[in-house]
């Protein structure tokens, strides 16, 4: 199937050569699928003709919560999950799998039609097998790193509301949050924003709660010592019933990141703007 990405009145399509997107992930959750492991072999099959030719499977634990009929205070809850992680030949990009998600995820990003394009492909992939009544989240996540150059800071590519309080000593870790509150289209109308900067004094890596694991870093984001510098960490959501509609999917996706591009050069300064484009 082909996507129609271009939407009037979005923020320049212009690509940045030098953009500063070291790790993006899009996921969709979906009606459970509590038979999921019956379907791999069929699913994986799909994806392997594709290229995804690397197949890994990781159990582990979550944590939930439940709020049980009668209670006030949700009740924890600790269940064993497994992810089935399908990855390109060249360890790119790849999908993690589980019996409520699928997610697509890279570390070589290129432009966001062929990201959203990653997603929407894969959602289609575990429909033809399983047949999906429904999804219930659609959400997007980028990491942009801030790499100062000598004589320079974060600060220099962060507007002035970001820069934080200085104290005169040596700086290793701040986390700065905001969340909002968005209008997006075409069936949910509300969406989630949560933005983050990270400042730290550390190799290039990853937020607590997330992990690349299976690809490989690109190139010019690997660090081999501490070097200080931040992360534009920037998550937008929908949560809601929405249909098995792909063309109704992709605008939603769209929607999505026509918010999270228009938050990310609002956070940049024009320097920023000049070094990444």
């Amino acid at each position: 199937m082909n996507y129609q990405y271009e939407k009037e009145g979005e923020v320049s399509n212009a690509v940045m050569s030098n953009a500063p997107v070291y790790y993006a992930l899009a996921q969709a959750k979906f009606n459970p699928i509590a038979a999921i492991a019956k379907y791999i072999n069929d699913i994986q099959d799909v994806f392997r003709k594709k290229g995804f030719t690397i197949f890994e499977m990781h159990e582990g634990t979550q944590l939930y919560f439940d709020l049980l009929p009668g209670e006030e205070n949700p009740k924890p809850r600790i269940a064993n999950i497994v992810n089935w992680q399908i990855i390109k030949s060249d360890r790119t990009c790849g999908y993690i799998l589980n019996d409520t998600s699928i997610a697509f995820h890279t570390t070589h990003y290129l432009t966001h039609h062929e990201f959203l394009k990653g997603l929407l492909e894969g959602i289609e992939v575990v429909h033809e097998v399983v047949t999906l009544e429904h999804l219930s989240r659609l959400g997007l996540r980028y990491l942009d790193a801030v790499l100062p150059v000598e004589d320079e800071t974060p600060n220099d590519y962060l507007v002035d509301q970001l820069h934080g309080v200085s104290l005169g000593k040596k700086h290793l870790q701040t986390v700065n949050e905001s969340v909002y509150e968005t209008a997006v289209i075409p069936v949910i109308t509300q969406g989630v924003l949560v933005t983050r900067i990270h400042k730290i004094f550390a190799e290039l890596g990853f937020p607590p709660d997330l992990s690349a694991s299976g690809l490989v870093m690109k190139e010019c984001f690997r660090t081999e010592k501490p070097v200080q510098h931040a992360i534009i960490d920037t998550d937008h959501y929908v949560d809601g019933h929405i249909n098995i509609n792909m063309e109704a999917i992709s605008q939603q996706l769209e929607s999505l990141h026509g918010e999270i591009k228009k938050t990310f050069h609002a956070m940049v300064t024009d320097h920023a703007e000049k070094t990444w484009q």
